[in-house]
């Protein structure tokens, strides 16, 4: 049985190269670290966000995380637990996490792929773009926790709010 194991880990394709051609596309700055890492810096509407892949050909698995640019200080940790807990609760896909070294929100996600000949462009492209429209779409409800005083479901709530027409 080793051998087929073998076999399918020679068989799937690093997921990393197709990344490296997406986030070229996309002309995001990057560093192709080693064969089985790679680190991104995309822009967006109110921060730029480190993307981060890891690719383990052992269990062919690949972890990917988005971190915001904002540093939680100390004091506002536990608040902002409790806020990630309410925005996962709202995420199908991926969760959200503070990176305990240095107190920064991140949104994570991993992928399996035993069997697979390996990922394609498309879920790849889904992936990082799920990654990127969450973090959009939350950043706001950090922000009123940290810096707004606001109690996390509140907060929440403020950023879920859908506007419809123009000012």
């Amino acid at each position: 049985m080793s051998g087929l194991l073998a076999l399918e880990r020679e068989a799937a394709t690093n997921p990393l190269d197709v990344l490296e051609q997406i986030v070229s596309a996309n002309e995001w700055v990057f560093e192709r670290r080693s064969d089985g890492e790679m680190a991104a810096e995309a822009p967006g509407k109110w921060c730029d966000y480190g993307l981060y892949f890891s690719w383990s050909s052992e269990i062919s698995a690949m972890h990917f995380s988005c971190a915001f640019d904002m540093k939680v200080p100390p004091e506002g940790r536990a608040k902002l637990y409790e806020l990630l807990a309410l925005a996962n609760e709202k995420l199908w896909i991926g969760h959200f996490g503070l990176d305990s070294d240095d107190g920064m929100p991140v949104f994570r996600h991993s992928v399996l792929l035993r069997g697979a000949p390996g990922a394609s462009a498309e879920s790849l492209e889904d992936m990082v773009d799920i990654a990127l429209t969450e973090c959009e779409r939350f950043f706001p409800a950090f922000q009123f926790v940290l810096w707004g005083g606001k109690a996390p479901a509140e907060a929440l709530q403020a950023a879920m709010l859908d506007c419809v027409g123009e000012a």
